[in-house]
Parts: structure tokens; C-alpha cells; sequence
């Protein structure tokens, strides 16, 4: 372990969350609301970052559980550190409800302790969902794009933060392989913000509920989210900006490039279309005697589907009095998720493929013992160990998850609001079913609950590794040299 480059590492990424503050420092400003909530702070990221980054390290090697401690304890400390705003504007005033709502924000689950939103500050709901854009694409991937960091640096922290199975460079320099990333995230930010504008949503509005599109993350300035503002158009274009966002971002630079073959060949994206599609259809048949016309029908499924689908969390209506069968269908869709290396969180369309085709080899096998089975993802023969890593992925998603799953029981709410509260957490959704459906919140949890659903979203939003191997003794040890 170098725990000099990981003080250094971090020291950098609390001094970048200190300039990101001046953003809603400058909406306090222009909302004459009171500064001090971000400028005290701002003046604690920049101590602390200073401190820790002062001098740079004479060793700069920094190995693949170097990498993963700086995710896992940066994310933490810009989360501590975030949600110091809410508790000083008394937007939250205790500490654990600010930090559950700050992790929510920047790992874009947009789960809310909030019983009502629109009271709040107008400072205070853009640092909230401002907090779901940073992190959407990554907090560290956005570090990368504007500070200066070796390859190999990069390389480990992209793998340990990226959401999907695998990480890798769209051009040689991993610093510009994230400016590209940042540069299509802000470009597509800015055009669904003058496309809301255009239907006749606030400026302010428009910024926040593409924040919460781009991030994938739900947080809205309105009590109703979308649905209060009653316009199909707000619906559908959110609905599909949510669905564009939730694409693996390496495809958009194969259009801007021009390989086009290989978005066109991409079995995750086929997929990942397909299943959206199947839901929209069998959810639009099941809730057509609530709403009365095909057309209400399809929209109500189509928004909601793409909202659960990306992990957004976004309501327009409140799902939860849907027809079982409709729920059901968003449940299994909590789990799967979107693409990988995108903004969304889930398991990921990409691994659902690859347990089913491996699933699908291992039966051809016990059919044929002499046959040789190839598993092909993306048109490539997918090595056993891929697999394997894949396999073990969700061998070790079920076990969080049951283990937090029984530990969430003590709260002692019924069954479905507990499972589903978990499922909305560790898959960075927002809403579940129930007490914590689109008109509930999760208020009602103890300091204890909350703390342990903070550590799922994390766990979620980080692949689940990076945060497990901080209770490993074994990655505190320091490396000789």
C-alpha cells in the first residue's frame, strides 16, 4: 500500500469538490440566499485537500489496491464533506439525513429522506442535484478529465470506479479517454436542458431535472417530480434522454468516429433495447383499464420503464398502485439495470447476457462432454476467467445483499418496503415499492438504517469491490519497496 499517493490522490479530489461548491455558491448569490453554507466548506475541502496533497510523493506507483482504496475512501469523504451545506442552511439539519441524501446524490440513487423538497433552499436543491451530474460519469473520472495523472494512475482508478465489468481506453492517454467521456456527457446535459427549456420549463427546473436525467439519479425540485408539471412532452423527452444515458458512453464515441459497426453489432445494447421494449409492451397492456387509452397507457409504461430501467427514479404517476404484475416487471428491471459504462446502476445488461449465455453453454456441455462451447459477447470469445469474474460478481451481490437484506429486517417494516428499499439502494435506484415508494421516502429508517443503506448505494455505485476490500487487512499493508 502506498498511503502516500493515496493522501495525495484524495487531496486532489476535495480540492476539486471545494471548486465545485462555487456553483451553488453562485446560485445562493443569485437567489440572495445565505453563503456561508458553502463557503465554510469550500474553506474545509480546501485545508484538508492542501494537507493532504502538500507534497507530492516521491514514489508515484500506484497499484491496483491503491487504486481501489482512493475510490472508496474519496467517495466517502466527498459525501462527509458534501453534505456539511444542507446541515449548516438548516435545508437537513441533522448530519446522518444529510450525508444519506448527499451519498444518494452522488452515487445517483436518488433516494430521499426528504418528506417535501419544495421548502427547501433554492442553493440547496442545485447542490443536491448537482451532486447526481458529478457523479454520474464518475467523481474521479472528472478529476481525471481536468487534472493531470499518469496513465498507469488512471488505468486503476477508472477500473475501480467505472460501473461494468470492464474499464478500458478509447485512445492511448487514459486523462483524454476522460475527456471524451465528459465532453458527450456535457454536450447531451446541455441539449436535453434546451430541449426542456423549449417546452416551457424553467431554466432552473430544466438544470435540475437534467442533472437528474444525465446522472441517472431522480432528484427533482418538485414534491410530484416530473408528474407536477401534468405535459406528455416533459415525459417523453426525459424518458428518452434517461434511456440514451443509460447506453455505454464508448458507443457514442464509435458513432462520433464513425464505427458504426460496432454500436450496431453491440449484443449489450440489443438487449438492453429489447427488454425496454418487452416491458413497455406487457406493463402498457396490463395498466390500459387504469388509464382509458392506448396512447396514456404506452407513455405512463414508457416513462416509468425507462426511469427503473436506468436507475433514474423519476415518477410520473405513482407506480406503486400499478397491477402486480406491472410492479413485478420494475422490480426485475431494479436488478438488471442498463449498460455498462454508463451512468445507470443495476447488475448491468452486459453480465445478465453473459450469465445467460454461459448458463445456455453449460447445458450444450452437459448434453455434448466432447463439444467445445465458445461463449461470444460483443462478437469475441469471452475467456473463462471472465466469466468466472462475472459468476463471482454476482456470488458476491447476493450475499450483501442478503446480509443487509436480514440486518434491514430489524427495522421491523413489512417485508416488501425492506426488500425493495434494499433493492432501490444497492441498485442506485431511488424509489421502491410501498413506504418507500414514488410518494414515500425513507424518513422512517433509524440512524442505524439509513447508515447501512449510505453503505449499499456505495457499495452499488462502486461495483461492490472497492468498498468490501476496505474491512481486507490485507490491502492496509505496506508495500516494500
Amino acid at each position: 500500500m502506498n498511503y502516500h499517493i493515496i493522501a495525495f490522490s484524495i487531496g486532489r479530489i476535495l480540492q476539486t469538490e471545494a471548486v465545485l461548491l462555487a456553483l451553488p455558491l453562485l446560485v445562493a448569490r443569485i437567489y440572495r440566499e445565505a453563503l456561508y453554507p458553502f463557503l465554510i466548506p469550500m474553506a474545509a475541502l480546501a485545508a484538508a485537500g492542501t494537507l493532504l496533497s502538500f507534497r507530492r510523493p516521491k514514489n508515484m506507483t500506484l497499484y491496483a489496491r491503491d487504486g481501489f482504496a482512493i475510490v472508496a475512501l474519496a467517495w466517502i469523504g466527498m459525501s462527509a464533506f458534501g453534505a456539511l451545506p444542507f446541515v449548516l442552511s438548516g435545508d437537513i439539519p441533522h448530519f446522518v439525513d444529510a450525508f444519506f441524501e448527499t451519498v444518494s446524490g452522488f452515487t445517483t440513487t436518488g433516494a430521499s429522506i426528504l418528506t417535501e423538497v419544495e421548502s427547501l433552499t433554492r442553493s440547496g436543491l442545485f447542490w443536491r442535484s448537482f451532486t447526481h451530474w458529478v457523479g454520474g460519469m464518475g467523481v474521479l473520472v472528472f478529476v481525471m478529465a481536468i487534472l493531470p495523472m499518469s496513465d498507469g494512475h488512471g488505468m486503476h482508478i477508472l477500473r475501480a470506479e467505472m460501473p461494468g465489468p470492464t474499464a478500458g481506453k478509447l485512445v492511448s492517454r487514459m486523462s483524454d479517454t476522460a475527456k471524451i467521456l465528459y465532453g458527450i456527457y456535457l454536450v447531451m446535459t446541455v441539449v436535453l436542458i434546451l430541449l426542456l427549456l423549449l417546452g416551457g420549463m424553467p431554466f432552473f427546473d430544466s438544470c435540475v431535472h437534467a442533472f437528474g436525467a444525465a446522472g441517472t439519479g431522480g432528484f427533482s425540485c418538485r414534491n410530484l417530480s416530473v408528474g407536477a408539471y401534468g405535459s406528455p412532452y416533459f415525459e417523453v423527452v426525459i424518458g428518452i434522454f434517461m434511456l440514451l444515458f443509460g447506453v455505454n458512453f464508448n458507443l457514442y464515441y464509435f458513432l462520433l468516429v464513425r464505427r458504426f459497426k460496432d454500436v450496431f453489432h453491440s449484443d449489450e445494447l440489443r438487449a438492453y433495447l429489447a427488454i425496454t421494449a418487452v416491458a413497455v409492451g406487457i406493463i402498457a397492456v396490463d395498466i390500459y383499464h387504469l388509464y382509458g387509452t392506448v396512447g396514456e397507457s404506452l407513455r405512463h409504461a414508457f416513462f416509468q420503464v425507462s426511469t427503473i430501467m436506468t436507475t433514474t427514479g423519476y415518477a410520473s404517476t405513482d407506480f406503486n398502485l400499478w397491477p402486480t404484475l406491472s410492479k413485478g416487471i420494475l422490480v426485475v428491471l431494479m436488478f438488471i439495470g442498463a449498460c455498462a459504462g454508463s451512468t445507470a446502476g443495476g447488475l448491468k445488461v452486459v453480465r445478465v447476457v453473459t450469465l445467460v449465455k454461459a448458463a445456455v453453454g453449460d447445458m450444450r456441455r452437459m448434453l455434448h462432454p466432447n463439444a467445445v462451447v465458445t461463449v461470444r459477447v460483443e462478437g469475441k470469445p469471452l475467456p473463462e476467467r471472465n466469466i468466472r469474474g462475472v459468476q463471482s460478481y454476482l456470488a458476491v451481490y447476493i450475499f450483501v445483499f442478503t446480509a443487509s437484506f436480514l440486518l434491514l429486517c430489524m427495522e421491523g417494516f413489512d417485508l416488501i418496503t425492506t426488500f425493495t428499499a434494499l433493492a432501490a439502494c444497492i441498485n442506485n435506484i431511488g424509489p421502491g415499492l410501498e413506504l418507500v415508494g414514488p410518494m414515500g421516502n425513507f424518513s422512517g429508517f433509524s440512524v442505524g438504517g439509513k447508515l447501512l443503506l449510505s453503505f449499499n448505494m456505495l457499495v452499488g455505485r462502486l461495483e461492490i469491490y472497492p468498498m468490501l476490500l476496505l474491512f481486507a487487512p490485507s490491502i492496509w499493508k505496506r508495500r516494500r519497496a
